[in-house]
């Protein structure tokens, strides 16, 4: 996470189009550092957990497929981490190794109870199959046996991810600077920590080292906040709806300078209460702000990633 953290900060330090407002900083940690709001990891009762290795199965197939709702504007996670919940409550082998190599965009869609193609349908479809067949090959078709092999690291755990799994290899070129932001990746971590209380399975001794999920709602979140601040030109973009592609400069600030400033947020705060912030904590506070604000804004982006 040293990469994210470092490529990240790299990023706010040369960006043209996103600046991170330290003051604007300086008011949240200042409002939030008597009471950091904590946010439970299933607030939405929405996923699946049994407390076993299912849930291990079920949350990486969940965040193999977390990404980009947006071209449907009926479509948003919840439905995805409903959908799958429900279609494994009905069948418990519907996530083994074999069965995730095979399925289909319409079976998908009939898990899903979706009644039209998903946004980037072939690429979802693209990720079971891989994860399926990494499963099979390397951890006897177990995502509980990727998290073992971690052994209780956090960081670990991710890097075992993104050299086993392509899918998961979110990285890009900024201005010739290789950037590693890692979103998907990170999340199930955050995800395993979250379900099962940092216990059992969800145990990592590192997990102060995973940082913020950089995707849609964060980044919106912050701007309102004060704490980004936008070109004119991405502002009216991101206003106008308009589509800013996948690895473009606008696109990377937005995601990078997000990862930045909630790091200097999460150092802020802990300086100003005394005790260990994480930015798990901080993204599922920002997320949960911003899932309860329908009419805020985010940039809208083709990716695999986020």
């Amino acid at each position: 996470m040293d990469e994210v953290r470092a490529s990240s900060a790299w990023v706010a330090n040369h960006s043209s189009h996103v600046t991170v407002d330290f003051s604007g900083i300086e008011r949240v940690a200042e409002a939030v550092k008597d009471s950091i709001p904590k946010v439970e990891w299933d607030f939405e009762g929405i996923h699946y957990f049994d407390n076993g290795p299912l849930t291990v199965q079920y949350l990486f197939v969940l965040d193999a497929l977390n990404f980009c709702f947006w071209p449907d504007k009926e479509m948003s996670y919840e439905h995805l981490a409903s959908g799958l919940k429900e279609a494994l409550q009905n069948d418990k082998t519907a996530f083994d190794a074999d069965r995730l190599q095979k399925y289909t965009g319409p079976e998908l869609r009939k898990m899903l109870k979706w009644p039209r193609p998903l946004p980037l349908e072939d690429e979802r479809v693209r990720l079971m199959h891989e994860v399926g067949l990494e499963l099979e090959r390397n951890f006897e078709g177990k995502a509980l046996k990727l998290v073992e092999s971690c052994g209780k690291s956090a960081v670990k755990l991710v890097a075992l991810i993104t050299r086993n799994f392509p899918g998961f290899r979110d990285h890009t070129v900024y201005k010739g600077h290789q950037v590693f932001l890692y979103k998907r990746a990170q999340i199930f971590a955050a995800d395993l920590w979250g379900a099962f209380k940092g216990q059992g399975y969800g145990e990592f001794n590192d997990i102060g080292a995973i940082t913020i999920f950089a995707d849609y709602i964060v980044p919106a979140v912050l701007q309102q906040l004060g704490v980004l601040r936008y070109s004119s030109s991405l502002a009216s973009n991101v206003d106008n709806q308009s589509e800013i592609g996948s690895g473009t400069e606008e696109e990377v600030e937005l995601r990078a300078c997000s990862v930045y400033a909630v790091e200097k947020m999460r150092e802020l705060i802990s300086k100003k209460c005394g005790k260990q912030v994480l930015s798990v904590e901080l993204d599922l506070w920002l997320w949960s702000v911003g899932t309860r604000c329908p009419s805020l804004q985010h940039h809208r982006t083709l990716s695999i990633y986020y």
